[in-house]
């Protein structure tokens, strides 16, 4: 069955339309440190790192949740930005998309002034209407909470033509959980036992196969 064009295209922001892996990884160490927890490797950060930190950070570190993240932001704010690189062909695909009228939203599970920060420091915040980050909405991502605010001023409802764009299960949840068309983007092809109950409906290895297929 043939695909409606998108009349909009929500991103998902670390490790979609930019590579953050190292910096969170260290931000996480860094963390684990503080508490005398075993460290990650970048593979495992991979692996775990996708819900926004007040859904996580009760779990890892139960009541000192809130010591832990007062760590874990306090490394962040010194490497963030200087660690901050942009997927291959993100910024021309953005570009292009914007420059056709696209409506373009970033939906984060980094918090939101983190998040607004790293856009405008690439100078990429002339492409997005909206730019919403954890504890933006009333909740976080996989929720559909911070997809409605992203959508909300400009009178769009969720469809088939609204394109949730993501790396993670995590954003193909909140994709389905919102109404929007599920866009995996990774090098990857999905695996038979991956997305059993959030398959993609389209899947491209990069932004220049997204641009190219829009």
């Amino acid at each position: 069955m043939k695909l409606p064009p998108p009349r909009a295209l929500i991103f998902d922001w670390d490790n979609t339309l930019v590579d953050t892996f190292a910096v969170i990884t260290a931000c996480y160490n860094a963390t684990f440190t503080h508490f005398g927890l075993p460290c990650w490797s970048e593979a495992e950060t991979r692996q775990r790192a996708h819900r926004s930190l007040r859904n996580t950070f009760p779990e890892l570190f139960g009541d000192r949740w809130e010591e832990a993240r007062t760590v874990f932001y306090s490394t962040f704010d010194l490497v963030h930005l200087e660690g901050l690189r942009p997927k291959e062909g993100a910024g021309e695909m953005l570009a292009a998309l914007a420059e056709r009228g696209l409506y373009l939203a970033v939906v984060s599970n980094k918090t939101g002034p983190f998040l607004r920060k790293e856009v405008a420091h690439l100078g990429w915040q002339g492409f997005f209407r909206q730019i919403v980050g954890a504890t933006d909405a009333a909740r976080d991502k996989p929720a559909a909470d911070p997809v409605h605010m992203a959508l909300r001023d400009a009178q769009l409802v969720a469809g088939e033509d609204v394109w949730f764009v993501g790396d993670t299960a995590t954003d193909l949840e909140c994709a389905y959980l919102s109404g929007c068309l599920p866009v995996l983007v990774r090098e990857d092809a999905p695996a038979a036992h991956e997305f059993v109950t959030c398959p993609p409906r389209i899947h491209v290895r990069n932004c220049h196969a997204l641009l190219g297929l829009i």
